[in-house]
Parts: C-alpha cells; structure tokens; sequence
C-alpha cells in the first residue's frame, strides 16, 4: 500500500519569509556490528532516499557526506497475541553514511566506566558503605526456611 506524501499548503506572500521544515526524522543507532570509524548508522523514514539524507545531513547539521548506502529491514511476522493472529512489527530503512575529508565519528559514551575508587571518608565512600549495609541487612534470614519477616512465628 503506497503512501501519499504531504506538502506544506501553499501561501501566498514572500517565500523569503516561509520556512520549510522536512517530514523526515533521522536516529543515530548504534551498529551491532563493527563498522569503519568513518561510517555511521541512522534509522530513517521509509519515504527517505539517498538524495534525501546526503541533503538533510548537508543542510541542515553542515556535516560533509561522502555516499550514503541505504537498506531497508523487513521484520518477522511470527510472534501471535492472545486471539492467535500473526503480530507484526513494521518495516523500517536503515542507512549508512559515510563521511568525507577523513573524517570519523565516534559514538558518545553517556555512561563512562568510573576506575578510581572513592577517597576514605569522602561522600561517595559513605553512600557505598551505606548500599552495602542496606543490601546485607536486606538479604533473607537462612533460618527462617524462606517464612517473610513480617509473618511472625
């Protein structure tokens, strides 16, 4: 079934002053597997071309693109829900873009590892000493054969 793509209306007046904004929605995904470091992978709208991502990359972020492959990942129908009917989940374009002039991309580590170990007496030291002791004082009583605290016997 084919969709029928939007327009803005016309109006009437400067076109100077109108701004057009795209339909299109891009995601930065991280790629399951290894890729060159001047490589990044985008989920796109399945509307999107190459034309389409090479300009709105241009455009609008001022990244230079070098060529864009684009692929489009048909998922499974074989999960069923509570009536036994086939679920399926939707279709949908991934494309990989690959940056020009040598340059590369690195993936944003939101979540870095911490390595030192918090200074003694420090704030951090007593919230972890304290994690530590809640976790202890939380674990059940081997005693009591599996019976809650708060069933008394």
């Amino acid at each position: 079934m084919a969709r029928r793509v939007l327009y803005p209306i016309y109006q009437m007046g400067n076109p100077q002053l109108r701004v057009f904004r795209p339909n299109f929605s891009m995601t930065l995904v991280r790629p399951g597997k290894e890729q060159p470091p001047d490589t990044v992978q985008f989920r796109i709208s399945m509307e999107m071309t190459k034309c389409d991502v090479k300009n709105y990359l241009e455009k609008i972020y001022s990244v230079p693109v070098a060529a864009v492959r684009t692929r489009i990942q048909y998922c499974t129908n074989k999960k069923r829900n509570h009536l036994n009917q086939r679920v399926k989940r939707p279709d949908y374009k991934v494309a990989y873009v690959q940056l020009a002039q040598q340059q590369t991309f690195q993936f944003p580590d939101i979540f870095p590892k911490k390595e030192s170990q918090p200074e003694e007496g420090s704030m951090e030291a007593i919230q972890e000493k304290f994690m530590e002791d809640e976790q202890q004082r939380q674990k059940p009583d081997p005693r009591r054969g599996g019976v809650p605290e708060w069933f008394g016997i």
